[in-house]
């Protein structure tokens, strides 16, 4: 990565850190946030060279992340990102899976729609009642049910049926996810475990890793077979949840369209609690 993403990302989050959160006094400011003087002094670092890193002047050490990362007490999913940016893996670095507040209230708020939640390795942590009442997620007993990658490319659902322009899509967004999110936590043992799992039982994933196909738009539509004799068909849009490092899918149908009104039945007829945690993470 280069030093102006880093030091972009050093900044947005100097210029977005209440003082009184690293034990500051407010004080008389002109903007929010802290001074590049203060950040320095908490980092044990000089101004200048704070301000260097942020212009991407500077390439930081581990040990001058690791001290910013301290300064600022950021959360995991902060730290892991500035390691990556600057080109380190973080110590001990796992994938994170850690509901928030921000992922829960996307599901508590989007009732009407099939929602859920997943780790940037698109393990499922957390779904809504609507994405429950479609009925189609069937558990088999294997150590990766709740993945996304695995469940695709290894032991697809019955009831989830794609065009082949939006099978390659939706196979093209899976990989340079987990791709993407294997170069932030190489460490973690079960990301690793599961990369092994799918490029030894799909070949599709395998070729799909070796040479990956550029992903235009995070979305692909896709019909859903209920098991009440009747289908919707639904356009999943994925999403990033900021500071979580989680990712949010949420399934539409087109405004006024026939697919709405059967997404509205189906949802409709849904009870259960607005936020249901689910999902386990590979063997062990």
């Amino acid at each position: 990565m280069g030093g102006q993403e880093f030091g972009a990302a050093v900044r947005q989050l100097r210029e977005s850190t209440a003082p009184a959160t690293v034990g500051l006094a407010l004080g008389d400011r002109r903007v929010p946030g802290l001074r590049r003087e203060e950040l320095a002094d908490l980092a044990g670092m000089s101004a200048d060279y704070v301000r260097r890193l942020e212009q991407g002047r500077s390439h930081p050490s581990a040990g001058v992340v690791n001290a910013i990362a301290r300064a600022l007490k950021v959360g995991r999913a902060e730290y892991e990102r500035l390691c990556a940016l600057a080109g380190y893996a973080a110590a001990d670095g796992q994938v994170p899976n850690e509901v928030g507040p921000g992922a829960t209230r996307l599901l508590e708020r989007f009732a009407d729609t099939p929602m859920f939640i997943s780790d940037s390795a698109m393990n499922l942590v957390a779904v809504n009642s609507a994405f429950l009442a479609l009925e189609h997620w069937t558990l088999t007993g294997n150590p990766w049910d709740w993945n996304v990658a695995w469940r695709t490319f290894c032991d697809p659902f019955d009831q989830f049926q794609q065009s082949d322009a939006d099978a390659s899509d939706h196979e093209a967004i899976l990989v340079a996810q987990v791709r993407s999110t294997l170069l932030r936590y190489p460490a973690d043992a079960s990301l690793a475990a599961l990369v092994d799992e799918l490029r030894t039982h799909s070949r599709r994933f395998d070729a799909l890793w070796r040479a990956p196909r550029p992903v235009a738009a995070y979305e692909s539509s896709a019909t859903f077979e209920h098991p009440d004799g009747h289908s919707v068909t639904l356009v999943g849009s994925l999403l990033a949840v900021p500071g979580d490092d989680l990712t949010a899918l949420l399934l539409t149908a087109a405004p006024g369209s026939a697919d709405a009104a059967r997404l509205a039945e189906v949802v409709g007829a849904a009870d259960g609690p607005a936020v249901v945690r689910v999902g386990q993470l590979g063997p062990g």
